[in-house]
């Protein structure tokens, strides 16, 4: 059999219309936009405030686009796989409800879970559905509705979250372009330090109007210890370094780096440890704020037109659990400018 390997073939996305500045967060907690910016580097994020929609609505927006700048018919897809800690409900996955909405009819679909790394842990899935040789097209997709599980009296995480959905198409190559290794691990024993997970039922926190309820009746509320920090950018770097090193890559190689947008001071650690100029690190967490399994298909699909065929990439990212990894892309297009 032909060695295969996974090359992106297209990119779509979608942002809500709503935009939730720093003026209006400091109106909810004691903050201001200096602080917000000092420490996270947020200027503005994205928020699905409509009732009734949440984050299929965003992943079929997202996928829409996708299937229109790719020309692809629904009929051609084989497979759709959602990244998501937010999903509509418990079951069916979002995957399912995404592929009925619109015309999916030959696909199969699951949902992913594994936080910010959900995007990651799903390209590489795709990736070898691709490389088995039984699927030709598979569309990748990170989406988080994230305003529906903060809470939004906490200043220290209410101002660093986001809502937002892009996705990759994913199709066959014969080897070279596409996706070339990764280093995908989890550190046990750490779940809790980081995230801490608080089933409340139906009770609500914050701006009424900024949450979407689940339709299962419950709501969780996430909180941050900072302290942790430390060791989630340190093991990002320590996957992009062995990514690079399986492929023999030096920093020169690299032409974008493509971070999780978790934090401006993490994002900044990642680069300068790895060598990498600011230049080539692609960045949009001051617009939309951490939008979890979203933040990378968004950051591509904010720079698809800068990138070129050929460009050497690192996805790389860092979630709850811990969750982290990196992967080697190389991309198989022109984009779009």
């Amino acid at each position: 059999m032909e060695n295969l390997n996974a090359v992106i073939t297209g990119v779509g996305g979608y942002v809500p219309d709503y935009v939730l500045t720093n003026d209006e967060i400091s109106k909810m907690v004691d903050t201001n936009d200096e602080w917000i910016m000092g420490r996270i580097g947020i200027k503005e994020r994205r928020i699905l405030h409509e009732e009734g929609l949440g984050t299929s609505y965003m992943a079929r927006k997202a996928v829409k686009q996708l299937m229109q700048r790719t020309k692809t018919s629904p009929n051609d897809i084989d497979l759709v796989i959602v990244a998501t800690t937010t999903p509509d409900y418990h079951f069916p996955s979002t995957a399912s409800i995404l592929c009925d909405k619109l015309g999916l009819n030959n696909a199969f679909a699951f949902d992913m879970q594994a936080v910010c790394s959900g995007f990651l842990y799903a390209m590489e899935a795709g990736a070898n559905f691709i490389r088995s040789g039984k699927y030709k097209k598979v569309v990748i997709v990170g989406a988080d509705k994230m305003s529906s599980v903060i809470d939004y009296t906490d200043r220290a995480t209410c101002p660093i979250f986001g809502d937002g959905a892009a996705a990759f198409m994913s199709g066959t190559h014969p080897g070279g372009y596409g996706s070339n290794g990764c280093r995908i691990g989890e550190q046990t024993g750490k779940v809790l330090p980081f995230f801490t997970f608080i089933k409340v039922g139906r009770l609500q926190y914050g701006a009424p109007s900024l949450l979407y309820h689940w339709t299962i009746g419950c709501i969780i509320f996430i909180r941050k210890d900072v302290q942790s920090l430390n060791m989630l950018w340190a093991n990002m770097a320590d996957a992009c370094e062995a990514v690079m090193e399986r492929n023999h890559l030096t920093k020169e190689d690299i032409d974008w780096v493509i971070p999780h947008q978790a934090n401006m001071r993490i994002i900044t650690a990642v680069s300068q440890r790895l060598g990498v100029s600011p230049e080539k690190v692609m960045v949009n967490i001051e617009r939309y704020g951490n939008t979890s399994a979203g933040t990378l298909p968004l950051c591509v699909w904010d720079f698809e037109d800068k990138l070129k065929k050929g460009d050497k990439l690192i996805f790389t990212a860092f979630g709850a659990g811990f969750a982290w990894g990196a992967i080697y892309v190389k991309w198989g297009y022109d984009g779009k400018g």
